[in-house]
């Protein structure tokens, strides 16, 4: 192998590892957003609408897979403008009000920009699908450098995302032998998806129910008011503040 062809595999490693790292950076800057989130909540609401969430990245075999299925350009200026879910990441609620508000929020984040937004909850795939997809450019800052980085974002509840696992292995099976799904699978599949939603709108409705009762039964002692909790630390109103809200009552 010459010199020449050496340095330029060695620039082609640079830059495919640099491309990569964006998409990994971005996945790293939106789980912060959303932890921040999370600990807002629960300071100031003491409720956490997130149960978890879970990150990937799209192999570079995959991407490019992809990229020849699409008869696309193979560059990485074609990669960006033709596929949009290489860093992927999916939130799970417990309810369905939470992925809208999730939504929102993100939405809310002035340098966040929300691109593509599909909704498979109001408009469920023909085979029961159900989920929140938003594409979203999220900025991110390189030694030399400002980049905007396009990732998936998919908002679920806890039995959407039961149900799209199990779909997921059930296909991923199925295709591994090169076998078609069954017709009688697919059918219970579907019912299994109207089954997980109308546990999800009972959920919902509990849930508002808990929560308009927990607001009538609510009494705040004076002492609990006077004081701040921050990542488990207790720090207590200054007096002189105590004060000038009393006088600002007057």
């Amino acid at each position: 192998m010459s010199q020449l062809s050496i340095n330029q595999l060695k620039q082609f490693k640079n830059d495919i590892t640099r491309f990569m790292m964006m998409y990994k950076f971005a996945l790293d800057e939106m789980e912060t957003r959303i932890e921040i989130l999370v600990q807002e909540f629960e300071m100031l609401h003491e409720y956490n609408p997130i149960e978890h969430t879970k990150s990937r990245l799209k192999s570079p075999e995959s991407i490019l897979n992809k990229l020849y299925r699409k008869g696309s350009d193979i560059s990485f200026s074609g990669i960006r403008d033709n596929i949009k879910d290489i860093a992927g990441l999916r939130i799970t609620c417990s309810f369905i009000s939470d992925i809208y508000l999730i939504s929102q929020m993100l939405k809310n984040q002035s340098d966040l920009k929300v691109t593509e937004e599909k909704d498979y909850i109001k408009n469920p795939k023909p085979n029961g699908y159900q989920s929140l997809h938003l594409l979203i450019d999220v900025p991110v800052h390189m030694s030399d450098r400002r980049e905007s980085v396009c990732i998936e974002v998919q908002i679920r509840t806890i039995a959407m995302d039961f149900w799209a696992s199990l779909e997921h292995k059930i296909y991923y099976k199925y295709n591994e032998d090169n076998q078609v799904v069954p017709e009688r699978l697919l059918a219970e599949l579907k019912q299994a998806a109207f089954a997980a939603s109308v546990l999800d709108q009972q959920m919902e409705r509990l849930h508002k129910e808990i929560e308009v009762i927990k607001e009538e039964q609510s009494e705040i002692s004076e002492e609990k008011l006077n004081r701040i909790i921050i990542n488990n630390q207790q720090f207590a109103l200054p007096q002189a503040l105590l004060e000038l809200l009393d006088k600002a009552k007057e």
